[in-house]
Order: structure tokens, then C-alpha cells, then sequence
């Protein structure tokens, strides 16, 4: 089974997709997400306290900054904006895909665990999941 969820972005942040994946989801396989993208991730966090979402995107704001940052000088790729080659640059430190085991239509995932897709541009992108039960 294959199908492809379409999320849209208003900016940088974590978009929780997790209800429309489950909806999705039937038997018993290995569910295998993939973003066909290279300036956004995909990733499994606490879906309770919203400051968990804050916190990780103001991680990633600090550990790679805008181009328009003085530590970020030395980037060369900023033609499509001051946080395009920042976006590429996180992208690559998180995962683009994730396996989630799925049992008897459910997804094994812990109980504070959501699926989310972390955009990493300023703004807004309509995002395409690839979404893959086998």
C-alpha cells in the first residue's frame, strides 16, 4: 500500500501528521515514510507539551542559523534566500524518512510519540510525504 500526505507549512516549526497516518494504516507491516524534500525532515517527538516543539526549533534556529548571521559567512549558497542553505544544513543532520512497525492497524508508536514534519524554511512550502505499508 502506498499513499502521499500533502502538509501544509506556514514556516518554521514542527507540523504533526500523526492522526492522518493513522486514519491511513490498516494490517500488520512495516510503515516506511519518506519527504520529498531536502529543506524539511521528518521526526518522531513528544506530541504532549508543546514546548517540546518551541525548544527543538529554537535548538536548530541556534545551531544553524540564518545566512544573515555573521558566523554564517562563509555559506555560499544563498541565491533562494538567507535560510535556504540553513535548511539544507539541518535537513541533512535529521532523518528524511522513518519506519514505524504496524500491528493490527495500529501504529506501534509509545504514548507520547507523534509523527511530525519539521520545516526548516521561513516560508510557507506544501510538503509531500510518501507513505509506504509493507
Amino acid at each position: 500500500m502506498q499513499t502521499r500526505f500533502q502538509i501544509s507549512t506556514r514556516g518554521p516549526g514542527l507540523y504533526e501528521f500523526t492522526r492522518d497516518v493513522a486514519d491511513w494504516v490498516q494490517g500488520t507491516g512495516l510503515l516506511t515514510l519518506f519527504i520529498q524534500h531536502t529543506s524539511a525532515s521528518l521526526v518522531i517527538q513528544e506530541n504532549a507539551d508543546p514546548e517540546v516543539r518551541s525548544d527543538l526549533q529554537n535548538f536548530f534556529a541556534r545551531l544553524v542559523p540564518s545566512t544573515t548571521d555573521p558566523s554564517m559567512v562563509y555559506l555560499t549558497h544563498t541565491y533562494e534566500g538567507p535560510d535556504d542553505m540553513p535548511a539544507h544544513i539541518k535537513a541533512a543532520l535529521l532523518p528524511t524518512h522513518l519506519s514505524i512497525p504496524v500491528t493490527e492497524g495500529r501504529l506501534a508508536l509509545g504514548t507520547w510519540q507523534g509523527i511530525y514534519l519539521f520545516e526548516h524554511r521561513d516560508n510557507p512550502h506544501q510538503r509531500t510525504v510518501i507513505a509506504h505499508l509493507g
